[in-house]
């Protein structure tokens, strides 16, 4: 197959797991890097990371994305929006006494606990190397062909109505299954509960005091206590405070990148928004989001944004460690740019 670029971006993994890569970092978690997180089981104790699919509540924190909706399906006799259905009343056969119940569901992939997929973040960059930048994605693929919108699929299967990734949607991840060790690095204990940017050399000094180290394949996990709140609001977020709660890492701190960099983590997660905080915008053409863009668009790194981390963080702490088994599969839902989950870690 020939490349889909000439050139690609500094400090970027394109190419280094093959042409057709569409996993990056997580590549890194090895048959090896598995059986490192299953010596960190020790007590033999699980902690669920996610919140509850239906938190924050409203849609202060993103107005494109909203709480899942359910709804019954039709009952046995097609009629819709029939919660359950008493057989032995519906005349199949009136010896059945069986209650049977099914429902459906509208579900912002994004809402709440989730995967940020490959998919979710490309950029304009020259990577035909022809002196004019187009929209591409991680490792090439490119917007409109790899990546597409309903009105662009002409593939005439319906496909399109349903799946916006051909290439780097989540179902990759899923089917590796994403389990390894896990490093949590707890902001919050350090640094309060502020909206605060961590840079390198604060985040240097609170792994150094906590001793955590970040090995290859490792998947980080970041504490803040963001999603404490959300949960303590009951799905009645205050629509400012959302938005600035909480610490974050500075990714206007060059050397937070070249740490991404450098530590070769698999994977980046916390439990706030985004990981990072918003860049001010500058007359020079930039990235709304540089850990974004260096995680998802050069690296292949994916993002896990608002899991539940407070048992954990606090029993990890009470137990003077930090590292565990991580389990955490995205929906195997193909074409998907991002996905809930529900993590365990196990300790």
């Amino acid at each position: 197959m020939t490349k889909r670029w000439k050139k690609r971006p500094p400090d970027s993994t394109w190419g280094d797991w093959g042409e057709d890569d569409e996993l990056g970092r997580i590549n890194l978690i090895t048959p090896e890097k598995v059986l490192q997180g299953v010596q960190e089981v020790k007590a033999g104790k699980a902690f669920g990371l996610s919140i509850p699919l239906d938190y924050p509540g409203g849609s202060a924190l993103n107005q494109r994305r909203y709480p899942p909706i359910t709804h019954p399906t039709e009952d046995l006799q097609h009629k819709p929006d029939t919660f359950y259905n008493v057989v032995a009343k519906e005349s199949i056969d009136p010896s059945f006494v069986d209650v049977w119940s099914d429902d459906q569901v509208t579900l912002w992939l994004q809402y709440s606990t989730q995967w940020d997929a490959l998919a979710h973040q490309g950029a304009l960059f020259d990577a035909d190397d022809d002196g004019e930048a187009e929209p591409v994605y991680y490792n090439g693929f490119r917007a409109h062909e790899d990546i597409v919108g309903p009105k662009e699929d002409a593939k005439g299967d319906g496909s399109g109505s349903t799946s916006f990734a051909r290439h780097l949607g989540l179902e990759h991840m899923a089917a590796h299954g994403v389990q390894g060790r896990g490093v949590l690095i707890d902001l919050e204990h350090h640094v309060g509960s502020d909206w605060t940017p961590v840079n390198y050399a604060t985040l240097r000094e609170i792994m150094a005091a906590d001793k955590v180290v970040v090995e290859p394949g490792d998947m980080v996990v970041l504490h803040t206590g963001f999603t404490r709140q959300v949960m303590a609001w009951e799905k009645n977020p205050d629509p400012q405070k959302i938005m600035a709660m909480h610490p974050y890492l500075d990714a206007s701190d060059p050397e937070i990148l070249q740490w991404i960099i450098d530590s070769q983590l698999s994977a980046l997660i916390a439990d706030n928004y985004a990981v990072e905080g918003f860049q001010a915008p500058t007359p020079e053409p930039h990235t709304l989001l540089p850990i974004h863009h260096l995680c998802l668009f050069k690296l292949g790194v994916p993002l896990g944004e608002l899991w539940w981390t407070q048992d954990l963080a606090d029993w990890l702490r009470a137990h003077q460690r930090n590292r565990f088994l991580l389990t955490a599969p995205p929906l195997r839902l193909p074409g998907t740019q991002g996905s809930p989950l529900t993590p365990v870690a196990t300790v």
